[in-house]
């Protein structure tokens, strides 16, 4: 056990968690863990990360895209505080757009609001900047603040935004003036796996990531988050926003400019019809333009064409251009580029996409620098595959820890019936789901979660499923505002005692970072496997893998989809009190091919009597 561990009692496996961080630590060496939910995790790296931070002088960076989860990091470091006695400076970083105060920067992209901030300071019209800072150094008013923060450490970044924007100072500047003298910074991925926003940070803070311990939570997300964060696209929607721009502008050559793109993207889809991919040589695209204007020349006028003026004003679709322009030219190891064309509602969509299929063409290096990185997850399964796609070291250490969760609580049935596999899709067969998701809702007591393979595999067996239910049905739509998602939770949520069921997508809102404790959720059923279409890129990726790691199968279909399953699973169990039944409906699951992929110390059981079962545990429960 470590003595800043926050609480009073230590699991068996939470201490094998803790010695492993504290022997990575110590030899200097890379951890990729696979642990369960309710183990712990947080507290299991923090403390032994805290205690070798004191001694050795690093900083650790904690890096999570959930917001619940910075809260429960800062809570963490509050307890070890309150235990140790120990002064312990910590910042929480979320995107630097959400921590402005200037109104209506909320509405922007990332890439927008980034040049907006840079003019606006440059300019000394930003009032929150200008009472912030004095050249390269903070206000009288700053500095008295700052000394208030540090009092105040740990502190979540929405208490930092309030003492911030209650003084009208920049939370951006404030934070980075506390992550220069922080033992723990608590951040988004970005802000070491994002080349700009990692510099701009270090570069105030003055950090260097060798000297850094780096802790990535939910870590099963950063391959996906880091191909998008290298992909980038252009549309036929985002040329004709281009077109408009220019016109406002009165610019007759910038104009010209962007229907020389737009006569380009036509020829290159000229054979391609609806819902048809192909793929686009780098040089092909070019040449199409170059035959009528310099390519460099072409991105600096659309670059010095943009009009854009931040918040209240349309975003700059020239500027965007210019960037898809730059980053086409870049490297073609690692990346496919093709274009596709959709049909929308009243018109076709054509894309010419840059996508990447390597994540580890920018983690790597970057887990390589850092003095010590270790990523866990509740969803690391197989732990080899994600230190190969994400490229740590061969000599990482990979754990495997068991649930530590009483077996009793949960029942985990696969049932070997029905499927959505794409050749099978049709009525009988949506019908045939929603009978036996419609039984199942209608025999456990409480509320139930029903996750689809996509929406609509959902809305067809939906169309079968409702009259067939005689619980109240929630049915996710997409396109909710987050408080919208809120708001439906919490209505989901207040059918505990009579129940209710929700029907939604593996990939969608709530297949991830929902707590639902207790008898808030008593089944989750993952109806059919969430493959990725047979897409071109997703061929390409397959093909990728196979080359690098004669594994392109199981690291670009297989793999991914099991990881989303089991995390959409894991909503039903979050502590050791929940009681809930996990159910996989779809034939293939028992299949040799895909069976291999559930965590070894899952008690799973296949069979077709699943009424009995779920009565039988339901009953057994009640005693």
């Amino acid at each position: 056990m470590t003595d800043f561990f926050p609480y009073s009692q230590i699991r068996a496996i939470q201490q094998d968690f803790i010695n492993d961080v504290k022997g990575a630590l110590e030899h200097k060496r890379h951890l990729i863990v696979h642990a369960p939910t309710g183990l712990g995790k947080t507290a299991a790296t923090l403390a032994p990360a805290l205690e070798y931070c004191f001694k050795h002088n690093k900083t650790i960076f904690f890096l999570t895209s959930r917001h619940t989860q910075h809260l429960i990091a800062i809570k963490t470091l509050t307890d070890i505080k309150q235990r140790t006695g120990c002064e312990i400076s910590a910042v929480d970083l979320i995107g630097k757009k959400w921590m402005c105060s200037y109104p209506g920067v909320d509405v922007l992209h990332s890439s927008e609001f980034s040049e907006f901030c840079k003019k606006q300071r440059e300019e000394s019209a930003c009032e929150y900047y200008v009472k912030t800072k004095q050249g390269q150094k903070l206000t009288v008013e700053a500095q008295a603040a700052l000394s208030e923060l540090r009092s105040q450490s740990p502190c979540h970044v929405e208490r930092l935004r309030k003492v911030c924007s209650n003084r009208g100072l920049c939370t951006y500047e404030m934070a980075t003036a506390l992550a220069g003298s922080a033992q723990v910074i608590v951040a988004d991925y970005y802000y070491i796996f994002n080349h700009s926003v990692r510099d701009a940070l270090f570069k105030r803070a003055q950090l260097k990531l060798e000297d850094c311990i780096v802790i990535v939570d939910e870590g099963h997300n950063l391959p996906g988050r880091t191909r998008s964060l290298l992909t980038h696209a252009l549309s036929t929607f985002n040329i004709r926003r281009s077109i408009s721009e220019a016109k406002k502008a009165g610019r007759q050559d910038i104009l010209d400019s962007v229907l020389i793109i737009q006569d380009a993207l036509n020829e290159l889809s000229q054979d391609l019809h609806e819902g048809e991919q192909k793929l686009v040589d780098k040089d092909e695209f070019i040449a199409k333009i170059v035959k009528k204007k310099n390519y460099q020349t072409l991105i600096d006028e659309l670059e010095e064409a943009s009009h854009w003026k931040g918040p209240g004003s349309e975003p700059s679709s020239l500027l965007s251009m210019a960037r898809f322009l730059k980053n086409w030219e870049g490297d073609d190891a690692g990346f496919v580029r093709f274009m596709s064309r959709k049909a929308l509602r009243r018109e076709s969509m054509i894309t010419l996409t840059y996508c990447c299929l390597d994540p580890s063409l920018l983690t790597k290096d970057i887990i390589e620098q850092t003095y010590c990185t270790i990523m866990m997850s509740g969803t690391l399964t197989p732990t080899a595959m994600y230190r190969d796609i994400l490229g740590f070291p061969d000599d990482t250490v990979e754990k495997t820890y068991p649930n530590s969760f009483p077996e009793k609580n949960k029942l985990t049935l696969i049932i070997p019936k029905t499927t959505t596999r794409f050749a099978e899709r049709n009525p009988e067969q949506f019908q045939s789901i929603a009978q036996i998701c419609a039984e199942i809702g209608n025999a456990v007591p409480g509320n139930c979660v029903f996750f689809f393979p996509s929406y609509y595999v959902r809305n067809e067996v939906n169309r079968f499923f409702s009259p067939l239910c005689r619980k109240t049905t929630f049915v996710e739509d997409p396109d909710m505002t987050k408080e919208e998602k809120s708001e439906f939770l919490e209505r989901f949520k207040s059918y505990e005692r009579v129940g209710a069921v929700l029907l939604g997508v593996v990939s969608g809102s709530y297949g991830e970072g929902i707590d639902l404790p207790g008898n808030l959720l008593n089944c989750v059923v993952i109806v059919g496997l969430p493959l990725l279409q047979p897409t071109l890129d997703t061929k390409k990726l397959i093909e990728y893998y196979d080359q690098k790691f004669s594994k392109g199968w199981e690291y670009g279909y297989v793999g991914p989809a099991f990881s989303k399953c089991i995390q959409s699973a894991g909503r039903c169990i979050r502590s050791e009190y929940d009681r809930g039944v996990i159910i996989f409906l779809d034939e293939r699951y028992t299949w040799n091919n895909y069976i291999k992929y559930f965590p070894a110390d899952w008690n799973l059981k296949v069979t077709l009597l699943y009424l009995d079962r779920i009565r039988e545990f339901y009953e057994l429960s009640a005693r």
